[in-house]
């Protein structure tokens, strides 16, 4: 009888300090939370969340390391991922008033083409983004931005 009590009191023993780990370890999302990005989908769904909400998770590893950025208008400029990632920390948390509408344009095992349109009150900026499967990762390895 008493080692049944001492085995029930170990128990639940264990059970309320697992319980107090587990709780202990729940922390709010932080800038440095990482995002799986093992679907071309979801790498392009962050990449879209990135650019029209502010989102600031995982912007290091969501571009590729030759990632570049073409802007076509009067005065046509390239940026590269270091630009790129510095200008969208800044805007951490600035939400776009815009309409959005993605499509693939193109997917295989290794390589989508996506086309992110965003409708603004006065303008439309459409962004044919590039994503390539990078070592089980899907990252963006290009943009070329258009104004209308």
């Amino acid at each position: 009888m008493k080692a049944l009590v001492k085995t029930f009191l170990a128990v639940a023993m264990i059970a309320v300090s697992t319980l107090a780990i587990a709780a202990d370890k729940t922390s709010p999302k932080s800038e440095k939370a990482i995002v799986n990005l093992f679907t071309a989908n979801i790498a392009l769904n962050q990449y879209v969340a990135v650019i029209t909400e502010g989102e600031s998770t995982d912007l290091e590893q969501l571009f590729t390391a030759d990632f570049s950025q073409k802007i076509q208008s009067g005065n046509a400029t390239t940026n590269d991922r270091k630009e790129v990632v510095k200008f969208l920390k800044k805007q951490r948390g600035e939400k776009l008033k815009c309409k959005v509408n993605t499509r693939i344009i193109e997917k295989s095992a290794d390589y989508m083409v996506a086309k992110v349109t965003m409708q603004f009150e006065d303008f439309t900026k459409t962004d044919l983004v590039t994503l390539i499967n990078d070592h089980g990762a899907w990252k963006v390895s290009g943009s070329v931005n258009t104004y209308k």
